[in-house]
């Protein structure tokens, strides 16, 4: 979407109430997200800090990202590198009893996740904008563009809520993080007493051949995101299915399994076949938990991606991909530090691994590689659980599909980063 739509937001947001933009400050109250406890991944969405609008219906927020890099790869380095990644705005408003509705605007420059953001310069969108309608706790519809279940990142993705300055590749690189559709569904939770269930069902638009024709010369899912006509029509006229179930109990942790798949590519056009019908199948099992005596927190998430590719084509796209991150983030020391009462330092860890060519050459019988492994530790400050600085090293080594590690943008990888993130 064109900046002009962030701008048109803000506008909205002051006509809303006349005298809004003379509210007293006493007037703006916080509210830590949905009331509605206890919460599993699937209520990220809501999980957020609002500021409440006096005594209108609306709630505000947003968070913002920042960080300084150095990279090297392969000796080869661009020097120190400033990045202003993300800004994002969020309201929220109660239209009535049980109808619930939620806006996300975003400007988001980040390489790491998209290479060709870089050569763009950014972008505003509109992220999410969705209804909620609740019929029964274990039947609630929800219609708009929506955030598709798939894994847990791509709903819990907020950068405050990070120790990391990067986003898990495998789920930006693999997966496309973030990644939204317009479409319809439905949802639910049930409680009883230490366990939580919830399940999320959707019909929406999806992906396009692009995920196969694109500028990183490999099966690349992500490279779908750029295709903004998919919020108005559907390249190959089917759904995009994706589902999850989630399972918590309170003294173990939580864990998900969801699905996402449909047909992916061109295959009529104007009612006559022009080619064979080609799908794309994702499943994806995620879990989180706070480790007990130590209160470690641990989260990890791990993805298979199955593609059907047309039989011209070389195998440097594959047919299938598998990758995930585990993130272990140790709480050091806690209470009042340089004057903020609350404060945490915490030590992490993130260990990463990606294949996009899972199998081997059907000539030669040998590997293929195309993989990427990589360990990042770090140390963040939270002078409060809304506000983070992170400083992260990443050591890093990507090998191309025939294993060569020597090149500018393959290879053993060293880099540092410094980085804040804050909810606002």
């Amino acid at each position: 979407m064109r900046i002009n739509i962030f701008y048109s937001t803000i506008i909205a947001l002051l006509l809303i109430n006349p005298a809004l933009a003379q509210i007293d400050s006493s007037l703006l109250k916080t509210q830590e997200g949905d009331t509605t406890r206890p919460s599993l991944t699937m209520d990220a969405i809501y999980n957020r800090p609002f500021l409440k609008l006096g005594k209108t219906p609306v709630s505000i927020g947003g968070y913002v990202e920042s960080n300084w890099q150095y990279a090297s790869t392969s000796g080869i380095t661009v020097g120190n590198q400033f990045q202003f990644r993300r800004f994002s705005l969020f309201v929220a408003s109660t239209i009535t009893q049980r109808l619930k509705f939620l806006a996300e605007v975003e400007y988001e420059n980040d390489p790491s996740g998209d290479p060709d953001q870089a050569r763009k310069g950014g972008e505003f969108e509109i992220e999410y904008a969705a209804l909620d309608m609740e019929l029964h706790p274990l039947l609630n519809l929800r219609g708009g563009m929506i955030i598709n279940p798939i894994g847990s990142f791509n709903q819990n993705h907020d950068g405050p809520k990070w120790e990391f300055t990067d986003r898990p590749i495998a789920m930006t690189q693999m997966l496309p993080a973030t990644w939204n559709n317009t479409g319809f569904g439905i949802y639910g939770k049930h409680y009883h007493k230490d366990w939580m269930f919830g399940y999320e069902l959707y019909l929406t638009g999806g992906f396009n051949d692009s995920i196969i024709d694109n500028t990183q010369g490999k099966t690349f899912l992500p490279a779908a995101k750029s295709n903004t006509a998919r919020f108005t029509s559907s390249a190959s006229g089917e759904p995009l299915i994706t589902g999850k179930i989630s399972l918590r109990y309170n003294k173990v942790g939580e864990l998900g399994l969801s699905y996402m798949g449909g047909v992916y590519n061109t295959w009529r056009v104007e009612g006559t076949p022009v080619d064979d019908k080609r799908s794309v199948h994702v499943y994806d099992v995620d879990f989180n938990t706070v480790l007990p005596v130590l209160r470690t927190t641990l989260t990890t998430e791990w993805a298979w991606v199955f593609v059907d590719i047309p039989p011209n084509y070389t195998q440097q796209y594959a047919n299938k991909q598998f990758g995930g991150f585990v993130d272990l983030v140790q709480p050091m020391i806690r209470g009042k530090i340089l004057g903020w009462n609350q404060a945490t330092i915490n030590l992490a860890v993130r260990g990463e691994y990606v294949d996009w060519n899972v199998g081997k050459f059907t000539s030669t019988g040998t590997r293929m590689y195309n993989d990427l492994w990589s360990i990042m530790p770090g140390i963040s400050f939270r002078p409060s659980a809304q506000t983070v600085l992170r400083f992260n090293y990443r050591h890093q080594k990507q090998r191309d599909i025939t294993g060569n590690t020597i090149g500018a943008t393959i290879g053993n990888t060293g880099a540092f980063s410094f980085g804040l993130s804050t909810y606002f």
